[in-house]
Order: C-alpha cells, then structure tokens, then sequence
C-alpha cells in the first residue's frame, strides 16, 4: 500500500475491510465513496473532498482532516475517537451512533450538522458555530464547550454536565425537564418540587 494518495479520482468506489495506516490522501476526491468496516489509522487527508459519501461501522482513529469538504456526508456507527478537523466544511453531515471521543472540532460550522447517539466525551467543541444543530442523546461528558454557540440547538437527551451556560450561547436551546434541573443543580441550585 501507498503512503501518499496524491490527486487521486476514488469516488463512488466501496471500500470494504480494508485498513489504511499512516497514510496521506492529498487533495484526493472520495465523493460518494462507501465505506463498510474500512480502518484509516493516522491518516491525513489534506483537501480531500468527502462529498456525499457515506460509511458504515468504519473507523478513522488519530486521523487528521486539514481542509477537507463533507457536504452531505453520513456516517453510522464509526469509531473517530481522536479525529482532528481544521478548517473543514461540515455541511449537512449526518452521524448516527458510534464514538468520537477526544476529537476535535474547534471553531467548527456545526449549523447544519445532525449528531444522534453519539459518544463525544471529552472532545473539543470549543468555538463551533452551532446555530439551530441537533445534538440529540449525545454523550458530551468532558466535552470542551467554552465559547460555542448552540443558540436554539436540540440538545434533548444529551449529557450536559459540561455545560456552563455562562461560557456558552445556549439561547433557545431545547432540553429536557430533567436536564435543566441538573444544569441548575450544577450551578449550586437546591431544586425541590413545589
């Protein structure tokens, strides 16, 4: 296997099983790639275009993604525990289920994402634009949230422990009952039924 993939045409294909390690995909475009139980382990991927691809119990551990494009990308059941994304556009992304613990999506445009099931403990979400996105039943325990904005964010389910809505735009966000009396409770409120 190559080291480097450099302005390579992948898309549309399937790629299935198979593992790739330290490798470096510039400039590639994997649009409408799938992928289903593929390992990338330390890969870079460096202006790489990801549109409209989708992946499947697939795992990008220690991967760092430095301008890439994920307009209308699903991901379901991947494992992106220590995932770097710099300056990558993330419309429309889609991730149902699977870990992604310890990534980092600093500064971020999560306006139009959809994260559901998910674990992102202690993942840097410091800065993400986040007007209006869904981050439902999402395990955010250590997650780093100083100075994103999740103005009117769906937030229903998810672990908010993290949350200190004085470091964070959290305006119209929607929660549960039980989570706004834990938020409460961790900023020193006594809570007691009527």
């Amino acid at each position: 296997m190559t080291d480097v993939v450099d302005a390579e045409d992948w898309g549309g294909r399937r790629i299935e099983g198979e593992t790739f390690t330290d490798v470096r995909f510039l400039e590639a475009d994997l649009s409408e790639v799938v992928t289903v139980g593929a390992v990338f382990d330390g890969c870079t991927f460096q202006g790489v275009r990801f549109n409209g691809s989708e992946h499947k119990a697939s795992a990008f551990v220690n991967c760092r993604f430095v301008r890439c494009s994920f307009w209308d990308v699903s991901f379901r059941g991947c494992k992106l525990v220590g995932a770097t994304f710099d300056k990558c556009t993330l419309n429309l992304l889609k991730v149902e289920g699977g870990d992604w613990s310890f990534a980092s999506l600093a500064t971020a445009d999560l306006t139009s994402a959809r994260f559901e099931d998910v674990r992102l403990r202690e993942a840097d979400l410091s800065h993400v634009k986040g007007l209006g996105t869904t981050l439902v039943r999402v395990d955010l325990s250590g997650a780093i949230l100083e100075g994103a904005d999740l103005r009117e964010a769906d937030l229903r389910g998810s672990d908010l422990m993290s949350l200190d809505p004085t470091l964070t735009k959290v305006k119209d966000a929607i929660v549960t009952f039980d989570q706004a009396i834990n938020v409460a409770r961790g900023f020193g409120f006594d809570v007691r039924a009527d």
